[in-house]
């Protein structure tokens, strides 16, 4: 059998841990066996779906819908870097 240490558990834990295991006649130590056993046998709760970050939100909701939208999107989206790339020469204005 193995062993298992767990630190910084609260003295409330502790002492209520303790009590259970009392009043159960157990060890502290079964009795926190018995406790991690029942729980294992407990089905895991579903986790809430991961929080998605805004330009994951934005992403999604701009998704596009049809092949023929995902091509208009990225010709604009090329068009965009196209007439970015051709401003990278010029001067700044008033830039002291």
């Amino acid at each position: 059998m193995g062993d298992l240490l767990i630190k910084g558990i609260p003295e409330a834990i502790a002492q209520g841990l303790s009590e259970r295991a009392e009043r159960a006649g157990r060890t502290l130590s079964e009795e926190v066996t018995v406790i991690l056993g029942d729980a294992l046998q407990q089905p895991v709760p579903k986790t809430e779906a991961k929080a998605l970050s805004a330009f994951e939100a934005i992403r999604e909701i701009m998704k596009p819908e049809s092949e023929e939208e995902a091509a208009l999107y990225a010709a604009i989206m090329d068009e965009i870097e196209a007439k970015r790339k051709s401003d990278l020469g010029r001067p700044f204005e008033d830039f002291e």
